[in-house]
């Protein structure tokens, strides 16, 4: 029986360009899609651009047109870029249409209905000079903790410490430079705490089907943790929906934006006669899926659910979160390199090579990948060219030449393995359970064994050879038929290529229930064109020179990116002089030859005391909301970390595993206690923080050297 589904992706923001870390997330999306479609089932994908918030405000300012002009010049750049990379969407959208607003309305007002929308005073940081509202990535200063300079209103990228963006010291806008003033305004709160909403969620949470199992232990920390009421409105000015009954008062972007999955998707309705509520109802039978990175994994499964459960509609069937994508073992730099654009990929190298390289990378979880790009030339060489194409170029000429074009008689005890393969199902197991790299690893087996029947036949050899014409006919014929279903197991990867290889053998379009049916006696096929080229790695070279950038930044940012995004880089709002200066040696260090400069000596390395320990305790910190207060063995003697980890760990998962701490470290006196010491933990913008973890063997109190 056909199912019906609606499949989603996360919302690009119209602030900045689409680049291969986004593209991991829409390529993913798109083989599941097209394997769906494939089956025979009803799969419907839509998306649209995140269009509102002070970036895109301030972006627009800038440059001297309306917001709504820039939101459509980005509209199409994505657009571009999107079908370049063969992601096909049945519609791509735009939140700053009617139909999000009409489901924003909705929802908020059927919430406030409920009980569930709260208004309260809040004191912020106010930008005199633009008169606006700041949001806490558009402050800096001083760190309250460690006092490094130019530090976000949220955290310390320094020392790692959390805090309002009124602990700041000397505060200034990111905006306009100015130094803000604080001003109370009242906001309208989701109330997340309610525990409607946290029961809700600990029962939806519990379903396997909803989130993966590493999604649920987070989510569960989190609710574990309790949750905090959700600010979903902004003060004018604002690019946004005006909220209902509240002049001045707008929607926050992270309200709208996945609203804007069903804007899009009633836009598709609209246009193609379909029910919306058939999808969108709560006792819906259609499935409803959500592919996200993991950074945004606490809107879409915390907040969406009990906004979508409150407000009369139905919830995700499941939320598929992914990791994030490196470039050669680290974070794309555009000093290096690889920060690179879809735009940029797409002038030198084939999209159909990254969608392979990603799809072998990707197995379902939230694990990161990684795009090494000398491994990516290897294997698409290897794979796509030396093992796939290579079968119709090594067979497909005989039969022109030959044969007339047309094909002999199968050989089905060659195709047997091919069969069995199919009849177990592991292949479409695979692709339905989103771990193509699995699928992958299966198709390239059979194509193994397809070239293995190849090899011991010697086509070339028989061709030579007189009386042998039936067997060259059969041996050809059937190995174009095995090239035939790897094509479509390959299809949902390699969407364009299998449209050549369809032209070729003159075939409709495949479906998943052609395998396995051999290609039959007589079937006219066309000439042979050759179907892919190896990857030159000067052109990756080439690719990857072109995108070293100056490193200077933009005053008002230019990365894709929510209300969080980065605005400027300054030192002092009172000294543009200043300002300028620290933008130019920001810039400097960036483009620095290595990432690691200035490099340290040994001695000032022994200098720190690193400690193997053991969290002998962990407990919740009272009036505390970021930290944990440890109690750590070092063997025969016990020290108290205060660790800003609570929204990463329970205290009780932690207790009896080892970790490494800096021993040597002054005390600091805090307000809830002395804290004598720090644990040591990973983080960047793909996520954290992460504890470190000895290898098995290590001893509370041994010293790391």
């Amino acid at each position: 029986m056909s199912r019906k589904i609606l499949v989603t992706s996360a919302l690009p923001y119209a602030n900045g360009s689409i680049h291969l870390g986004h593209l991991v997330e829409y390529i993913q999306t798109d083989i599941w899609v097209r394997f769906q479609k494939m089956r025979g089932n009803q799969c419907i994908y839509c998306c649209a651009d995140d269009t509102h918030g002070t970036p895109i405000m301030l972006r627009a300012e800038k440059e001297g047109i309306t917001p709504e002009q820039l939101i459509d010049r980005v509209w199409h750049e994505h657009k571009r870029d999107f079908d370049g990379f063969h992601v096909d969407f049945d519609n791509f959208y735009s939140t700053n249409s009617k139909e999000t607003q009409h489901y924003s309305d909705t929802i908020y007002t059927r919430l406030k209905e409920a009980g569930l929308i709260e208004i309260r005073s809040i004191e912020q940081y106010y930008d005199p000079v633009k008169e606006m509202f700041l949001p806490d990535r558009f402050i800096k200063g001083e760190c309250p903790k460690c006092h490094a300079k130019d530090q976000y209103g949220d955290n310390c990228e320094a020392c790692g410490a959390a805090y309002q963006p009124t602990d700041l010291i000397e505060p200034y806008s990111a905006v306009s430079g100015a130094k803000p003033v604080r001003k109370s305004s009242d906001h309208h709160f989701f109330r997340l705490s309610d525990p409607r909403c946290a029961d809700f969620l600990k029962q939806w949470i519990a379903d396997p089907a909803h989130v993966q199992s590493e999604a649920a232990n987070k989510l569960g920390e989190w609710l574990q943790a309790g949750l905090s009421d959700w600010d979903i409105s902004r003060d004018a000015p604002y690019f946004g929906f005006e909220i209902p009954d509240a002049p001045g008062k707008y929607y926050y972007v992270w309200l709208d934006a996945p609203i804007g999955y069903m804007g899009s998707f009633q836009n598709y309705c609209d246009k193609n006669g379909l029910d919306f509520d058939e999808y969108w109802k709560p006792d819906s039978e259609a499935e409803l899926y959500h592919f996200i990175g993991k950074d945004i994994l606490y809107f879409h499964a915390l907040f969406w659910p009990a906004e979508l459960a409150h407000a009369g509609f139905r919830t995700p069937t499941g939320v598929f979160c992914h990791g994030f994508l490196t470039v050669n073992g680290t974070k794309m730099s555009k000093s290096r390199g690889t920060f690179i654009t879809a735009e940029s990929y797409l002038n030198h190298l084939n999209p159909e090579w990254l969608r392979y390289y990603y799809a072998a990378k990707l197995n379902g979880s939230m694990e990161d990948i990684d795009l090494n790009l000398e491994d990516f030339a290897a294997r698409v060489n290897s794979d796509l060219v030396g093992k796939y194409v290579n079968i119709a170029s090594r067979c497909a000429g005989f039969i022109s030449k030959r044969f007339g074009g047309k094909l002999g008689a199968c050989n089905t005890t060659a195709t047997a393995e091919f069969v069995a393969a199919f009849s177990k199902g592991e292949i479409a197991q695979s692709y339905e359970d989103r771990d193509y790299g699995r699928a992958l690893r299966e198709i390239m087996r059979l194509a193994d064994v397809a070239n293995q029947y190849i090899a011991e036949k010697q086509p070339w050899a028989m061709a030579k050879q007189e009386g042998r014409e039936a067997e060259l006919h059969e041996v050809c014929s059937t190995a174009l038929t095995l090239f035939r279903d790897l094509t479509l197991y390959l299809k949902p990867v390699l969407p364009k290529l299998a449209e050549h290889v369809e032209a070729f053998l003159n075939i409709p379009p495949l479906t998943w229930t052609d395998a396995w049916t051999p290609l039959p006696a007589g079937h006219a096929i066309n000439e042979y064109q050759h179907l892919m080229t190896r990857i030159d790695p000067k052109k990756i070279e080439t690719m990857v020179e072109e995108n070293k950038q100056s490193l200077l930044p933009s005053p008002l940012g230019g990365g894709a990116g929510g209300e969080g995004a980065t605005v400027a880089q300054g030192t002092n709002a009172n000294h543009p002089a200043r300002h300028a200066e620290h933008q130019q040696n920001e810039a400097k260090a960036e483009a620095a030859a290595s990432p690691w400069e200035p490099f340290i000596a040994i001695d000032d390395f022994t200098k720190v005391d690193l400690r193997i320990v053991r969290i002998a305790n962990a407990e919740h910190v009272v009036g505390a909301d970021k930290l944990l207060k440890l109690t750590l063995d070092l063997g025969g003697e016990t020290r108290t970390v205060f660790a800003g980890i609570k929204a990463a760990y329970a205290p009780e998962t932690l207790i009896g595993r080892l970790t490494v701490m800096v021993a040597n470290l002054a005390p600091r006196k805090m307000k809830f206690g002395l804290s004598e010491g720090m644990v040591l933990a990973a983080s960047d913008e793909r996520g954290g923080p992460f504890l470190l973890s000895p290898d098995s063997g290590a001893q509370p109190g041994m010293r790391i050297k």
